[in-house]
């Protein structure tokens, strides 16, 4: 077995980096070795622990991701995860060192995962946000990105396009998303961090997940969704 993606996570909302921690970890090829609340933190971890790469927010206290890439890129590759969309920051974040740029709300927990294990082969990852602010820079000045080097026209925003979520039982992809959180065994409190919702919104999914699964239960509706329940088929296409 192949050593797994050491991940260091920097944000200073925990339930963010719970949320975080617990969908990463349940992937057997990705470890969180350390979390950090700040820049400051993140710096200290990537030097003790030498990730293979980092997750780091924007707006944190003391130190902010901005100021903390051009120290954490001598370490590892730096992937923004952050509700900050604003254009001057994506650029700003290209400008020193980021390897990526991903807005809350514009990507799924497997879409993720994905650019999280694509950072090692050094390929790029951006949620239209990002990537139309870099497009929008480059538009006026081809040298706004820094040394971001992949012509913007070969990359198109590859978060939230995914269509691997139909299944027999009609779930859409949100619920499809949530469905595989529960069977990899999350709580609703995790799954709420992971997909950055309210625990009521997951509740309220996992009732209409139920009914369409024709399932009392977590574990009924896991098997369903898995094929391992008698006579069912795998609920994934």
């Amino acid at each position: 077995m192949n050593t797994p993606l050491r991940i260091v996570v920097a944000d200073d909302n925990p339930v963010v980096r719970a949320g975080l921690t617990a969908l990463l970890s349940a992937h057997e090829d990705i470890t969180v070795v350390a979390e950090a609340t700040n820049g400051h933190e993140a710096h200290e971890a990537a030097l003790q622990h030498r990730p293979d790469a980092i997750l780091l927010d924007v707006r944190m206290p003391g130190m902010d991701g901005i100021e903390a890439l051009p120290h954490l890129v001598r370490t590892a590759p730096v992937m923004m995860l952050t509700y900050s969309g604003e254009s001057e920051t994506v650029r700003a974040a290209m400008r020193r060192g980021a390897v990526g740029y991903l807005v809350h709300g514009e990507f799924t927990a497997d879409e993720l995962v994905r650019a999280v294990r694509d950072m090692k082969d050094g390929r790029p990852h951006f949620t239209s946000t990002a990537l139309a602010s870099l497009a929008q820079a480059n538009a006026k000045d081809p040298t706004a990105t820094g040394n971001f080097e992949e012509p913007l026209s070969q990359l198109q925003p590859d978060m939230g396009q995914s269509s691997s979520y139909r299944s027999r039982f009609q779930l859409s992809r949100r619920e499809a998303e949530i469905m595989d959180l529960i069977a990899s065994g999350m709580n609703n409190q995790q799954i709420a961090a992971a997909c950055f919702i309210s625990e009521k919104t997951v509740k309220n999914h996992i009732n209409r997940i139920f009914a369409k699964l024709h399932s009392t239960s977590r574990a009924e509706a896991a098997a369903k969704w898995l094929g391992t329940a008698p006579g069912s088929h795998p609920g994934r296409s």
